[in-house]
């Protein structure tokens, strides 16, 4: 809960379900039916009042959207309609968010020290504490186990754990860690350590940093390769920013020694975002200085058409090859662009308004019947 207008102390009121914890958290308890609650909060300043619709729990029989809003928490949407269906303020400002097929949702205050966990079937939400400043999010498809890199954690970039039963393990990496990608196949998480220029590679059962290699300056974001061979990497940079070095996708080789760069882009504006389309051998990456979303060549790294255009400030695309969609978070905008990733042609609606600053989207599909 947030005050615009008169500082505390203030005093609280609650007509309704739910209770206020402090003097910032409105909690519901589970099971809470849909209705309405009206919040009051005053002092010798002001007054200030606002009424919730408390919504029923996500249907698991539609697709959803779930986005990480900065500002408001995890904004559910209806994936066919793009309607905003609720809201699960989180109490931090979450800046990833992750949900795996089993429909395990994840995010971390990249503020704070607190993962927010909920589950769609049955519906419930918990939290975990120790998991310090949180930046991107990857949950393991075999083991169910939550990965979340820690920007700065004493004194240091890191990776940490996050297990079903909420046991936390914590393994540092390198400086200022970042970007994240999994090989569920080989047990292995890569980290970029964005303020030190290398990759992390740490063995997703034992948390043990296996090695770190050199890739490029402010190395950012991560995608992987479906066969696990390549590492495609952003170098956060631009030319006219305070780095005064213009930025760059690479591939890094995997396989055989040392990981080397085998292919690297021309010069782009601000890259900032990656996203991979296995399929179309399409590499997606967002820039958030021009406003678009160069489509390059998986393979070579070479430009495959015009950028995209699209909203102001884009940060972490998401493809969903299940439905053909590239999603395209538009912090500054406030909104989610969307793309056919067959056609690379905007699709009706879009972009579609969601939560205050946008940095992240997950798609969840429900399980279809084998026919």
């Amino acid at each position: 809960m947030r005050i615009d207008g008169f500082a505390p102390p203030f005093g609280t009121s609650v007509l309704g379900p739910g209770r206020l914890v402090g003097e910032n958290v409105y909690e519901l308890p589970l099971g809470t039916r849909p209705q309405s609650a009206f919040l009051v909060a005053g002092n010798a300043t002001g007054l200030a009042a606002a009424k919730l619709r408390i919504a029923a729990p996500p249907s698991l029989r539609r697709s959803l959207l779930v986005v990480a809003s900065y500002d408001d928490g995890l904004v559910f949407h209806d994936a066919a309609t793009r309607a905003i269906l609720g809201v699960l303020a989180t109490g931090g400002a979450p800046s990833d968010v992750a949900l795996d097929a089993s429909g395990t949702i994840a995010t971390a205050d990249t503020d704070g020290a607190t993962l927010t966990r909920a589950t769609l079937s049955p519906w419930s939400v918990s939290k975990v504490g120790g998991v310090v400043l949180g930046d991107e999010l990857a949950i393991d498809p075999s083991t169910h186990a939550i990965f979340v890199t820690d920007r700065d954690t004493e004194g240091g970039g890191a990776l940490t754990r996050v297990t079903p039963d909420g046991t936390v393990t914590r393994v540092t990496t390198g400086e200022t860690a970042e970007g994240i990608a999994i090989d569920a196949l080989r047990h292995v998480v890569y980290v970029a350590n964005s303020n030190d220029g290398t990759i992390a590679e740490v063995d997703a059962r034992s948390m043990r940093l296996v090695r770190r290699f050199s890739a490029v300056s402010r190395i950012f974001s991560l995608a992987l390769s479906p066969d696990g061979a390549l590492l495609y990497g952003i170098s956060n940079e631009s030319a006219s920013s305070p780095f005064g070095r213009s930025g760059s996708a690479v591939a890094l080789a995997l396989r055989g020694g040392t990981p080397r760069i085998v292919a690297r882009s021309a010069d782009l504006g601000f890259p900032l975002g990656i996203a991979l389309d296995p399929a179309q051998d399409s590499l997606y990456v967002t820039d958030e200085g021009a406003n678009v979303i160069d489509v390059l060549d998986a393979r070579t790294l070479r430009s495959k058409r015009a950028p995209l255009r699209t909203c102001a400030t884009p940060w972490k695309p998401t493809f969903d090859a299940a439905g053909n969609r590239l999603y395209v978070p538009c912090a500054q905008s406030d909104a989610i662009d969307v793309f056919d990733a067959r056609t690379l042609r905007r699709i009706a609606g879009a972009p579609f308004p969601t939560g205050s600053y946008p940095l992240s989207v997950a798609v969840w599909h429900p399980k279809r019947a084998p026919r």
